[in-house]
């Protein structure tokens, strides 16, 4: 029979799941819908027993789970899959509720969340004789790291928990997922729904305030922290793991660069106006506002040549005039509103640099008519500065939100070098109908994530991170799942030797 659980209760509760019980605390707390500022259902504020207690649980699940197969794991996680889709339209709904993202956006985070549960487990850990002299052999294989934790960012909260949950479980590993107290409702959900397919204490989940993250990271029974989240935070994070040698995965903020040369296909690159939403998803006018520019692989510096600086400057204008802004419910929405109060306010310091600064407003940088709805909230208009000063604020930070620097280049050396003149290293394009050209220049950029004519495109069998301060090592793809393993070299007599 489907249970009926998710949205249908009224009023819905939210419960952390712990040792394959839901569990309340004696304290709750609550999220604020941001497009309307009103506040959404409590949830548990765990304290540091609760998190003791789900340690303690997953401990014990661990032993157990890493003597499953590959294939008893694979199973369990389609079996998920097959019943979360059933929810499709009750897990959208919550996400647009929470997270604030257009509807449509919402169903293609859901269907990357479909996807990386389906698209993890055909990855294959084999053992690699690496020696064998005939008297010795040596052979690689990869074990489970043990007690894990995933620390889930406010922007993509479906894909970004199952991106660490499906690696870590498939490994064999238990794992605690700690959804961002701006969005926990859904990891709520996503991880109660796992209750009927994974043995207590494989998947747990833990709601909580601001000092939770801190207390899974410096907590001795957790052997590896997956963060997902702003460079300053992923500093502490990493600090705080040195004191028990935690294994680590960060993946931080990035200032992406996109590069725009001369010889590009205009209606290619930027969309022709058509009444469709999403005309061409990865084009550079949606990069730059998508999720509001809540992405850490958005578009956030846009590198146009000199000679077409003032064409392409109108046409991504007058493209991005067409992107609604309002509340995500709306169905014909493009733009939701910034996730939540702190990220408004710092949002709003880079328009308020626009006077400051004297900048050339190309598109917005006004205030949201508050009359078109969501008065109370965290709505900006998607904004454009035409060629800011390369030190500027705007362009050497990552703002995080819908405002971005169009910049003029001459040559190409001198705008791979711009690009590169940042402490952030995520991902960066090129664009041009000269493959052989773009390619060299991508070669050159300083990123864990380079494309032609293309930008933020991922697949869950392929890895990605970040260089310099946007991260340390890979998540996804075999590169990631190996992060979720220790590697161990058994050392044996030869067959050969032993006869």
């Amino acid at each position: 029979m489907r249970p009926d659980w998710i949205l249908r209760q009224v009023p819905s509760t939210f419960r952390n799941v712990i040792d394959g019980k839901l569990t309340t605390t004696a304290e709750t707390r609550y999220g604020v819908n941001p497009a309307t500022g009103e506040p959404n259902p409590p949830v548990p504020l765990s304290t540091q027993q609760d998190l003791d207690e789900a340690v303690a649980a997953a401990k014990k699940a661990q032993k157990a789970w890493a003597k499953t197969t590959f294939d008893e794991r694979r199973t369990k996680l389609h079996a998920y899959l097959d019943t979360f889709e059933t929810y499709r339209n009750d897990f959208v709904k919550l996400l647009v509720t929470e997270q604030g993202k257009a509807y449509n956006f919402a169903q293609d985070e859901f269907d990357r969340t479909v996807r990386m549960i389906r698209d993890t487990p055909k990855l294959q850990l084999v053992e690699e004789v690496v020696e064998d002299d005939g008297n010795r052999s040596a052979t690689l294989r990869y074990v489970p790291v043990g007690v894990t934790c995933g620390l889930i960012p406010w922007n993509y909260p479906f894909l970004l928990a199952w991106g660490k949950i499906a690696p870590a479980v498939y490994a064999g590993n238990a794992i605690i997922v700690k959804p961002s107290p701006d969005t926990p409702y859904g990891g709520l959900k996503l991880v109660e729904l796992a209750m009927q397919f994974f043995p207590p204490g494989v998947i747990q989940v833990l709601s909580g305030g601001h000092d939770l993250g801190p207390m899974c990271t410096a907590h001795p029974g957790i052997d590896k922290i997956s963060f997902t989240g702003s460079s300053a935070t992923g500093k502490l994070v990493m600090e705080s793991c040195s004191k028990t040698l935690k294994r680590l995965t960060l993946e931080l903020g990035g200032n992406d660069a996109a590069i725009i040369c001369e010889d590009i296909d205009f209606d290619k690159v930027i969309p022709q106006l058509t009444d469709d939403l999403i005309p061409q998803l990865f084009q550079v006018a949606t990069l730059c506002f998508l999720n509001s520019g809540q992405i850490c692989m958005a578009i956030k510096r846009v590198y146009v040549h000199e000679s077409i600086y003032e064409r392409f400057l109108d046409a991504l204008v007058a493209y991005s005039k067409t992107f609604k802004v309002g509340p995500g419910i709306e169905q014909d929405t493009f733009m939701g509103p910034v996730q939540n109060a702190a990220q408004y306010k710092k949002v709003q310091t880079y328009f308020d640099d626009i006077t400051k600064e004297k900048q050339k407003v190309a598109l917005g940088g006004g205030v949201w008519d508050k009359s078109k709805g969501g008065a109370n909230g965290f709505f900006f208009n998607p904004t454009l500065i035409d060629n800011p000063p390369e030190d500027s604020r705007l362009v050497q930070d990552e703002p995080f939100g819908p405002i971005v620097p169009l910049l003029q280049w001459a040559n190409d050396d001198e705008v791979v070098a711009r690009a590169n003149d940042t402490n952030m290293g995520l991902g960066a394009s090129v664009w041009s109908t000269d493959i052989a050209r773009a390619e060299r220049m991508v070669r050159q950029l300083e990123a864990g994530n380079v494309w032609v004519n293309n930008h933020f495109e991922l697949k869950a069998h392929v890895p990605y991170g970040g260089h310099k301060w946007s991260g340390i090592g890979s998540e996804w793809g075999l590169a990631g799942l190996k992060q979720w393993c220790n590697s161990q070299t058994v050392w044996l007599p030869s067959k050969k030797a032993a006869a």
